[in-house]
């Protein structure tokens, strides 16, 4: 039997899903800060542009204090990204790629969102958290560890290695950005298997002869993004109220 999850300190869970399809909004309060987490789930089919123009918008509405720290989730449509290193070599060959290639300003190379994955964006103010971005990235992958282990595979982490691991095989990527103090970018996991064909035509994250998996390929049951949209944002809630203050 999987494990279960710890009681979470948010009180409150995402409403039903009609349709894997239809975005929706919930906030969660935390009982044990003065903090709330606004989750939004955008739905599939997500156009990269799209999500990276939102995450700046909240981005600035989080930095005037307008707005509380916000999760979103999503299924992008077929993309490829490159983070600040803007190491070419990563992509092998750019022109001959099936998908767009968007260069960004979050941390790492080369990476894949599509179909089949589980995205997060959290914007989320590391002012309230100790500016400790180091701290908030071990979070990020406890969180993911935790949801895998929840739905029955044996995550972890790898000392020296962003991201998780289900032994030699990577399930989730994450590469983040911060600006003044407030993160965006976030994580990309593999759900299902038709997430892992297009990372074939890279070299994910920069790391010759790693070999990408996805949580059913490991024994999981096949997840959606509704099932992982409504199951994800407690193990997330539970790892940032370990942060300190």
């Amino acid at each position: 039997m999987p494990p279960t999850p710890s009681p979470s300190p948010w009180p409150t869970s995402p409403p039903p899903i009609p349709s894997k399809h239809k975005p929706w909004t919930a906030k969660k309060s935390n009982r044990h800060r003065p903090m709330t987490l606004e989750i939004r789930n955008l739905g599939t089919d997500l156009p990269y542009e799209s999500g990276l123009a939102l995450q700046q918008e909240l981005l600035a509405e989080r930095l005037a204090g307008s707005r509380p720290d916000t999760l979103l989730l999503l299924e992008h449509a077929p993309v490829y990204t490159i983070g600040r290193t803007r190491d070419q070599s990563s992509l092998r060959e750019p022109s001959h790629l099936p998908y767009p290639v968007h260069e960004i300003s979050r941390g790492g190379q080369a990476t894949y969102h599509g179909p089949g994955q589980l995205v997060g964006y959290p914007i989320i103010d590391l002012r309230a958290f100790g500016k400790d971005l180091h701290q908030y990235l071990r979070a990020l992958e406890l969180s993911l560890v935790a949801f895998c282990q929840h739905h029955g595979v044996a995550a972890h982490q790898r000392e020296g290695l962003t991201g998780i691991w289900r032994e030699e095989r990577k399930l989730a990527s994450i590469g983040v950005g911060v600006s003044k103090w407030i993160t965006y970018h976030g994580f990309a996991l593999n759900l299902r298997p038709e997430s892992l064909g297009p990372f074939e035509a890279i070299t994910p994250c920069g790391l010759s002869g790693v070999r990408m998996t996805c949580l059913a390929n490991e024994g999981a049951p096949p997840l959606d993004l509704a099932t992982a949209a409504r199951s994800y944002p407690d193990f997330l809630s539970q790892e940032l109220a370990k942060l300190p203050s």
